[in-house]
C-alpha cells in the first residue's frame, strides 16, 4: 500500500479531503492530508510573505518528517504548483506525482498567469480592496455564475465550502515556479474533471505549453465540476486507489 500525501487548492485545507481520506485508509493506504500555511486551521500563520515556496516547503517537511517514501503526492488545482515544487526537490522519495483537474505550469508561470486576463483583474481588484493587498478573498461558490466549476455539488457541499474556506496568501498565486532545466522524470496522472483527455491532447497538438506536457502523462477522466473531492469522493478515491496500486 503507498504512502499518499493529499493537497488541496486554493482557500482549503486538510479537510477538503474528509470524505477521501478514510476511504483510502480503508483500502489500506497511509494518506497525510495537508493544511499549508496560512489556510484553514493554519490561518493564524497568513502573512503577505506566504507564497509557493512557503507551501513548497510545508510538504517537503511532511514528507521528511516522516520519512516517508515512495510518495503518492496528490495536488488539487492551485495546490499542483507546490507539489511540482517539492517533487522537484525530493525526488527520490517521490513515487508518482497526481494532478487533480490540473497540471504542471511551465516554468516561471504563476496560478494567476493560467488565469483569463479578467480574471486576473478581478483578482488584483478584490486583493486591493477586500484583502488588505496581500490576500484572495474566498469566491462566492456561487453554481450560478460558475455552472460547469461547481457542477455536482449540493447544497450542503456548498454551505460548507463558504463556511470553511479562507483567505489565500496572494503570493501563492503571483509569484512563479523556477523549476530545473531538467526535470526530475518522475511518472505522473491527472484526473480531469472539467476537461477530458481527448482535450488534453487536441490542445497539445495545437502547441499549447501548458497541456503539452499533460498530453504524455496517464490521463484519467472523472466527469464533474472542479471540486471532485466533495462531488465524488468515492470515484475519486477509487481512482488514486488505482494509480498508487
Amino acid at each position: 500500500m503507498a504512502a499518499i500525501v493529499l493537497v488541496p487548492g486554493f482557500w482549503l485545507g486538510a479537510w477538503a479531503w474528509q470524505d477521501v481520506t478514510p476511504q483510502l485508509r480503508a483500502m489500506g493506504h497511509h494518506v497525510h492530508p495537508l493544511t499549508l500555511a496560512g489556510l484553514a486551521d493554519r490561518a493564524s500563520e497568513a502573512t503577505p510573505d506566504v507564497d509557493v515556496y512557503t507551501h513548497v516547503n510545508d510538504i517537503v517537511r511532511v514528507i521528511e518528517e516522516n520519512d516517508l517514501r515512495d510518495v503518492v503526492l496528490v495536488g488539487h488545482s492551485g495546490g499542483s504548483v507546490p507539489v511540482t515544487g517539492a517533487a522537484d526537490r525530493i525526488p527520490e522519495r517521490i513515487a508518482r506525482v497526481v494532478y487533480v483537474d490540473a497540471g504542471p505550469l511551465p516554468n516561471g508561470m504563476a496560478v494567476i498567469d493560467f488565469n483569463r486576463t479578467q480574471t486576473q483583474e478581478e483578482w488584483r481588484k478584490q486583493v486591493e480592496e477586500e484583502g488588505e493587498g496581500w490576500r484572495l478573498p474566498v469566491p462566492p461558490f456561487d453554481p450560478e455564475v460558475e455552472p460547469d466549476s461547481l457542477a455536482g455539488l449540493t447544497s450542503g457541499h456548498l454551505a460548507q465550502m463558504r463556511e470553511m474556506a479562507t483567505p489565500q496568501p496572494f503570493a501563492t498565486a503571483t509569484r512563479p515556479l523556477d523549476r530545473p532545466t531538467a526535470p526530475p522524470d518522475t511518472p505522473c496522472s491527472v484526473i480531469a474533471s472539467t476537461f477530458t483527455p481527448e482535450q488534453v491532447h487536441m490542445l497539445a497538438n495545437s502547441g499549447n505549453p501548458i497541456f503539452g506536457p499533460m498530453a504524455q502523462m496517464d490521463l484519467r477522466h472523472l466527469p464533474t465540476g472542479h471540486w471532485p473531492m466533495f462531488s465524488r469522493a468515492t470515484e475519486l478515491a477509487t481512482l488514486l486507489d488505482e494509480i498508487a496500486r
